[in-house]
């Protein structure tokens, strides 16, 4: 992959929508931004400690019912068939032959299924663009601990190595990587810090084929001798490169390769037992297949690719890289992600301290909207997260077709793994199946009513256009009002809730202005919303809501809440609870009432009790 020629930065987003490609001392001195992680609310690094060392072990996780998790069964029966569907063409082809799901919340993994094929194909028909099925008797189903070869989904344990020697003092966010390697340093990357390539912010290419050199070494002097294509901190450009020099990092500063700080300081505490580089042979059968490799949509003509690595650099260097190379399986991800969500521990393991994981769930990439990253994990990233994505969800994908979201939010985590390079990386495109799953998981998460045992819910379609619409109501007096309480989760700008009116004197609809107050934050004064409309990420709580419609006296006035989403991807939703119309002392409406409610014109909305 190459970076633009204007020199701008190739964002995830660009990537997950179906560029092809190549492969695809914390002490605590002051880190900058380090703050803004207490200040973001609860999550990962706010839990209390637990682990060795507080007396009372971590969340382990354990199997359990959708109720057990505080879960709602329907939505994840919902994501299992979604997820079964896009092994069928998708338009044109399966999205992947086959996957594993998993969905959770706190310490009970309520889903767990395998679909289709773990091996299916032998190889690729280029003139037919078909593929060349094994026999069915050398087929394999996919099963729950089918091994993958998770691409970049391997940068989060080469990042929390990093954070790791970070949290020890070894290793510093705002130092110079020339200074841990000196070699590094030519070629315009002198200035170039830690901190950037974790965020990917060093102003590196997206990719440079390094397995075209001869030998290990030889794809070294290549790194070395590459210039960044933009001034470090100046852009931001997803790039495998960063994390190859983390890697580099790594090993010279505690002397032990990758595969073996992984082992060590990661899989071996963790209990992580079928996650490593390089599996052996006798792991094949367990393993998805991945591409059969030929140019010209390869780099290498490798054939058929099953329990080897995927990514061509990574093939280079001997499968262990810090950009790609581990293989796991759904469990061990599922561990992975409840360690970082109970702040560093599992049991009475504990392999990194609350704050250093507040690093990795806290957005670093201020400066370039759109791509939040945290140390390591992508932040808020609607094209794979779906409505799982908030300012703290953190995740990745691999392109392979792996993913890992956690959303610490509502302590739930979801990990998709399909071979969907398999037979071939062309085969496939976007994200659908992963926004899929995580819209699913995200609406398993109730939300109760403000109050009673239901509420106003806008749905989660994306591309339409809801209305909620009350009754006519004559307004006699200049002190009109509506109150309710509101609670949105939306894509920011993309979907919108609006408060409208519409009259005798103004018969168009036009925005209503408000205000809104967290239910639980005692304020008084409010957050004014001049335009009469809501739109991004609330804090998944309740508001109260309070419009002034003193103008409207002496007319006949409809008010209605218009929600817009665009497409492809939405958040949560909005629900609207507890509505009423006040006209001096008298209630004019109140939704309570059978009467009143049953006159509401829902258009795309619904009575939700979760």
């Amino acid at each position: 992959m190459s970076g633009d020629a204007a020199g701008g930065g190739i964002s995830r987003r660009r990537l997950g929508g179906g560029v092809l490609a190549l492969g695809g001392a914390l002490a605590l001195a002051p880190i900058p931004f380090a703050d803004a992680a207490t200040a973001m609310g609860a999550g990962a690094g706010s839990a209390a400690p637990a682990g060795p060392g507080s007396g009372r072990p971590a969340v382990t996780l354990r199997r359990g019912s959708p109720a057990r998790a505080g879960l709602l069964p329907g939505p994840l029966e919902r994501l299992v068939a979604d997820a079964e569907a896009f092994l069928a063409p998708s338009p044109a082809h399966p999205w992947y032959a086959g996957a594993v799901l998993l969905a959770g919340r706190g310490d009970t993994v309520a889903l767990h299924r395998p679909i289709g094929k773990a091996v299916r194909y032998s190889a690729y028909d280029e003139a037919t663009d078909t593929g060349v099925e094994f026999p069915a008797d050398r087929q394999i189903a996919m099963a729950e601990d089918t091994v993958f070869d998770l691409a970049s989904v391997s940068k989060l344990f080469t990042s929390i190595l990093a954070v790791q020697q970070i949290e020890r003092g070894s290793l510093a966010l705002e130092e110079r990587v020339a200074s841990y390697l000196p070699d590094f340093g030519g070629a315009g990357k002198q200035d170039v810090t830690v901190r950037q390539l974790l965020t990917h912010t060093s102003g590196f290419a997206a990719w440079i084929p390094l397995y075209k050199e001869p030998t290990r070494e030889a794809m070294l002097r290549r790194l070395w001798d590459e210039a960044p294509t933009s001034p470090p901190g100046g852009v931001y450009r997803y790039s495998d490169l960063n994390l190859i020099s983390l890697q580099l990092v790594l090993e010279k500063i505690t002397g032990r390769a990758l595969d073996v700080l992984l082992r060590e300081e990661i899989t071996a505490p963790l209990g992580l037992h079928r996650t490593r580089f390089t599996p052996p042979p006798s792991w094949r059968p367990k393993i998805a297949a991945t591409e059969d490799m030929r140019q010209p949509w390869s780099g290498l003509d490798r054939g058929l690719v099953w329990g080897e690595v995927h990514d061509e650099n990574a093939y280079g260097f001997g499968g262990v890289a810090g950009h790609a190379g581990v293989f796991s399986c759904a469990w061990d991800l599922a561990v992975l992600g409840r360690t970082l969500l109970s702040g560093g521990a599992y049991g009475r393991a504990r392999i990194l301290r609350p704050e250093s994981v507040e690093l990795m769930f806290t957005d670093f990439n201020t400066d370039f909207p759109g791509d939040a990253h945290g140390l390591g994990f992508e932040l808020y990233q609607h094209w794979y997260m779906g409505a799982m994505a908030t300012p703290r969800t953190a995740g990745h994908t691999g392109f392979t077709g792996t993913s890992l979201v956690l959303d610490p939010t509502t302590d739930s985590f979801l990990v998709v793994l399909g071979n969907s390079v398999h037979p071939v990386r062309s085969w496939r495109s976007g994200s659908a199946p992963r926004v899929a799953a995580a819209d699913h998981l995200a609406r398993a998460v109730p939300v109760s009513p403000g109050r009673g045992r239901s509420a106003w819910f806008s749905g989660m379609t994306a591309g339409t256009t809801a209305t909620l619409t009350l009754p006519p109501l004559r307004l006699a007096t200049g002190e009109g009002r509506l109150r309710c309480s509101l609670w949105w989760d939306t894509e920011p700008e993309t979907d919108v809730l609006v408060l409208e009116a519409s009259d005798e004197v103004d018969p168009a609809w036009l925005p209503v202005p408000f205000t809104t107050t967290v239910t639980s934050s005692g304020e008084e004064a409010g957050t004014p919303h001049p335009t009469g409309s809501v739109s991004g990420w609330s804090g998944r709580v309740w508001h109260r809501l309070h419009a002034d419609l003193a103008d409207r006296r002496g007319r006949r006035v409809r008010l209605r809440w218009r929600y817009a989403t665009g497409a492809p991807y939405v958040g949560r939703g909005v629900y609207v609870d507890a509505l009423r119309v006040e006209d001096g002392d008298r209630t004019v409406f109140d939704d309570s009432r059978h009467g009143d409610a049953a006159r509401v014109e829902a258009a795309g909305w619904s009575v939700s009790a979760d």
